[in-house]
């Protein structure tokens, strides 16, 4: 369907064809995902090994995409760089089991123990926003934010309405609602690490547009009609910038495979939060290790706020240019100082992430959030 509407002509208007809309909003339907490209599909399920290996764990040089829209190595290397961090982020998700195990007895012996593990999530976050600035090593700026990013673009992020036709025949299916791209805020590590540490992004989450109850999906949104719906229009449009009906990350989360959905959702209710339990203990190497973790994911998304600085507010100002990273660089830390970073705006005005967001405004809100959960001092 990208393929599709992103090789139409940039005034034609956007009507997908029923061979593409009845089938995509069927098999949507059983998936529980909305008919759009998400991060899943660009990261978490597409890669491969270079190079068969018997190691349960993948070496993170030994990968390869298995679809890309331009064929670039650019995109490829943009693709790996995130599924290499869901890699890395294995460790973590260990980390945060054993350490809920040790939340459960709650002594002083879990403490030592609780304060270990969190010094090697420290390393491992570290080690997530290596592996996120190394991105800058094969693919370019321009060509990711000129021939790369466009295809990427869902309904919400661009200036075009999708119509989607041939459901007169399908009674049984409806358009969606909205459609966002894929974003890196639909990556479930990074949501599970916020929901271990405490941070809240959401003081009052609202159910996903997606979801009628915790558990239960409401299929309308994903293409099938409810019992109650009445007459349709032979096709559906779904406008673009449709106004957030919640919180961008809770959102975001109807965006990622629906097993993803419940760990997030056990993890945000577990009985002894950790950041909680670390305020009950008052011990103070412990405290100290909650803090360091704490400031280790703040240092991921300052180097998030790098990259777009590099990827997206320094080329939105100029056109295509063969200018070398470390030249890109330079220009991105200039604009950097032209973001007002409480509107989101730059001197070319707003910018919008694929997934349709207030990019700059979204990504500090993200990241003084983060400082927030930290115990006992002033967040930096």
């Amino acid at each position: 369907m990208h393929f599709y509407i992103h090789s139409l002509p940039p005034d034609a208007e956007i009507r997908i064809p029923p061979p593409i809309t009845v089938p995509l909003l069927e098999i949507c339907v059983q998936l529980q995902l909305p008919p759009v490209i998400t991060y899943s599909d660009d990261v978490l399920y597409n890669w491969a090994l270079k190079v068969p290996s018997p190691e349960p764990t993948p070496a993170l040089h030994n990968l390869r995409c298995l679809t890309l829209f331009t064929g670039k190595p650019d995109e490829e290397e943009f693709y790996l760089a995130s599924a290499r961090i869901e890699l890395r982020g294995v460790d973590a998700l260990e980390i945060m089991g054993a350490t809920m195990d040790e939340l459960f007895v709650g002594d002083v012996l879990a403490a030592r123990r609780i304060t270990r593990y969190l010094h090697s999530l420290v390393r491992v976050i570290d080690d997530l926003a290596r592996l996120l600035l190394a991105v800058r090593n094969g693919c370019d700026p321009d060509t990711f934010y000129h021939e790369i990013r466009p295809w990427f673009n869902g309904a919400d992020s661009g200036s075009r309405r999708w119509f989607f036709e041939g459901l007169d025949a399908h009674p049984e299916l409806s358009g969606p609602t909205e459609l966002s791209g894929p974003s890196a805020a639909q990556s479930s590590l990074i949501h599970a690490l916020d929901a271990f540490l405490g941070v809240n992004h959401t003081p009052n989450p609202a159910p996903t547009p997606f979801s009628s109850s915790p558990t239960s999906p409401s299929t309308s949104q994903f293409g099938i009609n409810s019992p109650q719906t009445s007459a349709r229009a032979p096709e559906a449009a779904c406008s673009a910038h449709v106004p957030p009906k919640v919180p961008f990350l809770t959102r975001m989360r109807a965006y990622m495979p629906r097993h993803h959905q419940n760990f997030l959702r056990h993890l945000s209710s577990v009985p002894r939060p950790l950041r909680a339990e670390v305020a009950r203990m008052g011990d103070a190497a412990l405290t100290e290790a909650y803090n360091a973790a704490v400031d280790a994911l703040r240092r991921f998304r300052d180097a998030h706020l790098r990259i777009v600085a590099l990827y997206i507010v320094s080329p939105s100002h100029h056109a295509p240019t063969c200018a070398p990273v470390a030249q890109a660089e330079a220009a991105a830390e200039r604009h950097e100082g032209q973001m007002d970073m409480g509107t989101g705006e730059t001197a070319m005005g707003l910018l919008r992430g694929t997934g349709g967001t207030d990019l700059v405004k979204f990504l500090k809100g993200a990241r003084d959030h983060t400082s927030e959960a930290a115990l006992g001092r002033d967040a930096p």
